[in-house]
């Protein structure tokens, strides 16, 4: 349930993927699903491990030679560590417009590295909701804002009293 806003017409916040807006006063469990969708990432990521081992068995089986085999390997390892630390440095910043020509590019290697995608959804449920800090901060600085505005325009301008010139 999205929480209300304390003055009217003041900005909302952002719902999170599984946490919707408990990140904002971390009620409703939010430290318990955290904790749930942290572990569940390990385990999707095992569970995605030993489906790549079946995956490099049948390149093996197949006989292709052993450049095949090294090369699968090596393509594995190298989309996991890509895909782990975009996905990682994504959950604190929004990308750039350059960044995100560059990202829609860059889906294909984080498909193929989807353990990494996984680890690094563990690695930030440890600290905080994966996107939290970057919600938080756009949050703030919309309410910010909003204040600044609101502050701005207080008392009815029609009532003011205005300055005789002599």
């Amino acid at each position: 349930m999205p929480q209300q806003p304390k003055i009217p017409d003041a900005p909302t916040p952002e719902p999170l993927r599984f946490y919707g807006t408990t990140w904002v006063d971390h009620s409703q469990g939010y430290a318990l699903r955290r904790a749930a969708l942290g572990i569940g990432a390990v385990l999707a990521a095992i569970a995605g491990a030993f489906v790549l081992r079946f995956a490099y068995q049948g390149v093996v089986l197949a006989d292709i030679g052993k450049w095949a085999s090294i090369l699968l390997v090596a393509a594995f390892a190298v989309c996991s560590a890509l895909a782990f630390s975009r996905t990682l440095t994504h959950y604190g910043r929004r990308p750039t417009e350059r960044e995100e020509a560059a990202e829609s590019s860059m889906r294909s290697v984080r498909v193929v590295g989807f353990i990494g995608v996984l680890l690094a959804y563990a690695v930030r449920s440890c600290v905080e909701a994966p996107g939290e800090k970057l919600h938080r901060a756009e949050y703030e600085e919309a309410l910010a804002r909003h204040e600044r505005q609101r502050s701005a325009r207080t008392g009815n301008p029609a009532a003011r009293k205005r300055k005789r010139k002599r």
